[in-house]
């Protein structure tokens, strides 16, 4: 590559095509597994594909950043009450899919979620399966390694 094209690439054009990540929150739910001092979490199911995810979705105005955690954990997953701290675990990134089929890099803020109680109605309790694992099997059932790490930690 010239030394002029590569300069306007790599000040001009590369930075204009880069689009900035997008933010999302997200909530680990989880509780203590009974009878024992482990832990638990919470996965669901994404509506799209299927693959099994944390509750996640864009900040809402109104709420700070746990507390749309939060109301994303009760609308995906039906968790009615719940402590959530205002310090996240970690992030983690990943490229969703708009409607129009174009892919979106987020980053995904992490809140953990004390699950206090659950409900079997909620918003999208037709539209998604709900499961508790131990923090090392959602491990291996989520795909993205930097939420696997979190959830390897917890």
């Amino acid at each position: 590559m010239n030394k002029p094209f590569q300069k306007a690439w790599s000040e001009l054009l590369s930075p204009f095509l880069r689009r900035p990540k997008r933010l999302q929150v997200a909530a680990l739910c989880y509780k203590q597994a009974k009878g024992s001092d482990t832990k638990e979490v919470l996965l669901v199911t994404s509506r799209e594909s299927g693959r099994w995810i944390i509750p996640k979705g864009w900040p809402i105005d109104g709420k700070n950043a746990p507390e749309a955690a939060l109301q994303e954990a009760w609308e995906e997953a039906g968790v009615r009450k719940g402590t959530v701290t205002g310090k996240a675990l970690g992030l983690y990134n990943y490229d969703k899919e708009l409607k129009g089929g174009l892919p979106v890099a987020v980053e995904t803020l992490v809140f953990p979620v004390k699950v206090r109680e659950m409900r079997d109605d909620y918003p999208e309790a037709l539209e998604r399966s709900r499961k508790w694992v131990s923090p090392e099997d959602a491990a291996t059932m989520v795909r993205e390694p930097q939420l696997q790490e979190m959830l390897r930690d917890l």
